[in-house]
């Protein structure tokens, strides 16, 4: 298996060498060259297996040579021994035909560990083979971070540096990436919001002497290994809910596109995906682009669901890329108008898009409302993120299909937007109770490119 880039001007990869470079050197993002296909009798026999199961007969074929079937096993089973549900993904029906996907049982609460714990236990075993040491930087809008320190914590051939927007995360989240003692794991709060956390992130891949000089690699969902490890639990979903004989829809809250975009790479792969909702905030560029009026940046508005206050959907060029027929110049061109502040899409790449994504836009007082009533319905209490994934998917769905809606958070992990929709303040799980008494460790630091790495040079292993 090779990886290609979508603006078509870096070289082909193998699936370790794309883990570990991250960023493709000409400022694209990696892709499979072909997206291996099940068939209806490969699918129908994962139902009933474990995740684990589940996650190496997805995951081979895109891990190709770079991992061989004992290395893979070992390292899937290490990524989710830590997780708090022995179903590690399980489904909650909400109403009818409406389930919840609750992907927070991992190590920090949130879906981003199903990736970054198989990220770090490849990273542990890629780079021991070849005698390496790397420097992760990486931007979060409150979730990929803690995830990504968690997954890093200790191990002896990496340096972590999250770049985080300074009083733009939740209390526990901040928590999450301040607490950890380890000495190889940093948390820098910059001063600005997540676009300008992500856009230095890329400015570092960009600048080749420090990327050279440091060793770089990244773990925001601009590595494809994050993408790829998110593919699976599309499946193991939908096999529990009768695929392939049965088709199923999703509805994804998402800000950077990475964990709506899995659910493309699934549907490509055979799995019978119906729809793949994107759900926004009052961030609502993906909708408003998705809803045909272009891609045009404007100002992050901070919100109850900070995770998805974004306005530069970093793998949105992932969608593009296939959307355009797999035209990498055409790619590279948008990403270009995209530095002057967006771009408008073509009449075909915008209806290859619609074919595949739908989308809706929720306001900050409809997810307080479904958070409200969704626990007086069920009983299930929401986060401010997979509130707005449950409003939208109750606008969208249709009763010929069963629609998944991704719970992308633990309600803990925002406890006043929580306490203040329901009057319920969510407790954090026993593991994690002396979260507020721990020490913090942590860097303020201005949004200027030369500091930052002025600081990260200064503080990586030697």
């Amino acid at each position: 298996m090779k990886y290609i880039s979508t603006r078509g001007q870096a070289p082909e990869l193998t699936f370790d060498e794309a883990m570990l470079t991250g960023l493709a050197r000409d400022g694209g993002l990696y892709v499979p060259a072909e997206i291996p296909m099940f068939t209806s009798d490969e699918i129908a026999a994962m139902a009933g297996q474990t995740y684990e199961e589940v996650a190496f007969r997805v995951m081979k074929p895109f891990v190709g040579d770079s991992f061989d079937d004992v290395e893979l096993r070992g390292i899937i089973d290490r990524a989710y021994a830590g997780f708090g549900h022995a179903a590690r993904a399980p489904l909650v029906q909400l109403n009818e035909g409406h389930f919840l996907l609750e992907l927070f049982h991992g190590p920090t609460l949130a879906f981003k560990d199903f990736a970054m714990q198989l990220i770090g236990q490849l990273f542990q075993v890629a780079l021991k083979k070849r005698n390496e040491r790397v420097t992760i930087v990486g931007a979060t809008s409150g979730d990929t971070g803690s995830a990504a320190m968690e997954a890093f914590k200790g191990l002896d051939a990496v340096d972590v540096f999250i770049l985080y927007p300074h009083g733009r995360v939740s209390e526990v989240q901040r928590r999450q990436m301040s607490t950890p003692q380890e000495a190889n794991v940093h948390a820098l709060a910059v001063d600005g919001d997540f676009d300008d956390c992500q856009a230095a992130v890329k400015e570092m891949f960009n600048d080749f002497e420090f990327r050279d000089g440091v060793r770089l690699a990244g773990v925001n969902s601009i590595n494809i290994a994050r993408v790829l490890a998110q593919v699976v639990y599309y499946f193991s979903s939908a096999v529990s809910m009768g695929a392939p004989h049965r088709k199923i829809s999703y509805t994804v809250p998402t800000g950077n596109f990475g964990d709506i975009f899995a659910g493309f790479v699934a549907k490509q792969m055979g799995l019978p995906i119906d729809r793949l909702v994107v759900a926004t905030n009052q961030n609502d560029i993906l909708h408003r682009c998705l809803s045909g009026q272009g891609y045009h940046k404007g100002d992050t508005i901070p919100s109850i669901s900070p995770s998805m206050d974004i306005q530069v959907s970093s793998n949105f060029e992932r969608a593009l890329y296939y959307a355009y027929g797999q035209d990498a110049g055409a790619v590279a061109q948008l990403m270009e108008e995209l530095k002057s502040g967006g771009f408008d899409v073509s009449q075909g790449a915008m209806e290859a898009l619609q074919e595949v994504f739908d989308s809706g836009r929720v306001s900050e007082e409809e997810t307080l409302a479904a958070i409200k009533s969704t626990l007086a319905s069920s009983g299930e209490l929401l986060c401010p993120h997979s509130a707005v994934g449950v409003k939208v998917a109750e606008d969208e769905r249709v009763s010929t299909t069963p629609m998944i809606t991704l719970a992308t958070a633990h309600p803990a992990k925002f406890p006043a937007a929580v306490e203040d929709a329901s009057g319920v303040h969510p407790p954090l799980p026993p593991r994690m109770a002396d979260l507020y008494d721990r020490s913090e460790r942590v860097t303020r630091i201005g949004n200027d490119l030369g500091a930052l790495k002025t600081h990260i040079k200064g503080h990586i292993a030697t």
